[in-house]
């Protein structure tokens, strides 16, 4: 399979190349720096600036996974701006390079779409799944923008399947990257009261679902990409101390966060326990289901 994948220089985007080549296909990037992209994949993986430029390669298949991160910097009106951007303005991309190749009678067949648990927004301790309404907050009008520009690409035979991502988990990047300074010093804590839900997904699994969702005709419209087994951001850090043989005693008080981060601090102190429903009912299998498993075989690389 001739695969497409923006962010394909991203913590996720990386092991998703290694992961596709190892299985036979022929992935092709798209990276904003393409000189830069060109050493950190592999040997021989076409790269281009945009979708579009890869029109002649002809993808028969497109993972899109490109976005500014969303926790980089405190969310002013212009920040704001270009977290929409970096999603959309990739997508639409996408979108016509579908457009262009239906026009020629090659449209590719599919496309999965990232997109991300912020859809939901504040969900308090409800279960959440793929049916559960969003509750509205910038969170979820970025992520529904996002989706509305993937969606697009049904109008030219594509089908589109769009993932709401968890915190990603593995070593080397991620969540985990941001967490582990304060975590290996004893400095760790919970956020606020600690009762908010962290869904999460080891990188494994969250390449696992890219590939499943890629290979399944069947599949298309939106799933909650996360582990079946949600933790309160208390459980985590418990788990996360354990894991590390540190303490876990400290907290930061939620005035302080939003005193800090401003609206930002409602990634922290709010939260969604989702769970992957539509996926499970998919057949779709997890190597780690709960977070004890996830850490274990991460710290295990180290």
């Amino acid at each position: 399979m001739r695969l497409l994948i923006t962010g394909g220089t991203g913590f996720v985007g990386r092991r998703l190349v290694e992961r596709a080549l190892a299985a036979g296909h022929e992935p092709m990037v798209v990276s904003r720096d393409p000189e830069r992209a060109r050493s950190r994949l592999p040997e021989g993986v076409k790269i281009a600036a945009s979708a579009t430029a890869l029109a002649e390669a002809r993808p028969q298949a497109i993972v899109n996974l490109a976005g500014e991160p969303i926790a980089d910097r405190r969310w002013s009106e212009a920040q704001k701006a270009r977290l929409i951007a970096s999603r959309c303005d990739t997508t639409r991309d996408v979108v016509e390079l579908c457009r262009q190749l239906d026009a020629v009678g090659a449209a590719p067949g599919v496309l999965v779409s990232g997109s991300a648990m912020g859809f939901y927004g504040d969900q308090g301790e409800r279960d959440v799944t793929e049916e559960t309404p969003p509750h509205e907050e910038f969170a979820h009008q970025l992520c529904q923008r996002w989706e509305s520009e993937a969606q697009k690409a049904e109008a030219y035979g594509v089908r589109v399947a769009r993932l709401r991502i968890g915190l990603v988990l593995d070593a080397g990047g991620g969540t985990l990257a941001k967490m582990l300074p304060a975590f290996r010093l004893g400095l760790g804590g919970r956020l606020g009261d600690g009762r908010q839900y962290m869904p999460w997904v080891h990188r494994e699994d969250l390449v696992g679902m890219l590939l499943f969702l890629l290979e399944r005709d069947d599949l298309g419209g939106a799933f909650n990409g996360s582990a079946p087994n949600p933790v309160t951001n208390a459980e985590f850090t418990r788990a996360l101390g354990r894991h590390l043989h540190r303490p876990t005693r400290l907290c930061v008080p939620a005035p302080l966060l939003k005193f800090g981060l401003g609206e930002m601090s409602r990634l922290l102190l709010t939260g969604a326990r989702m769970r992957p429903a539509r996926l499970q009912d998919a057949g779709f299998t997890f190597r780690y289901a709960t977070l004890d498993e996830a850490l274990a075989a991460i710290f295990a690389q180290r």
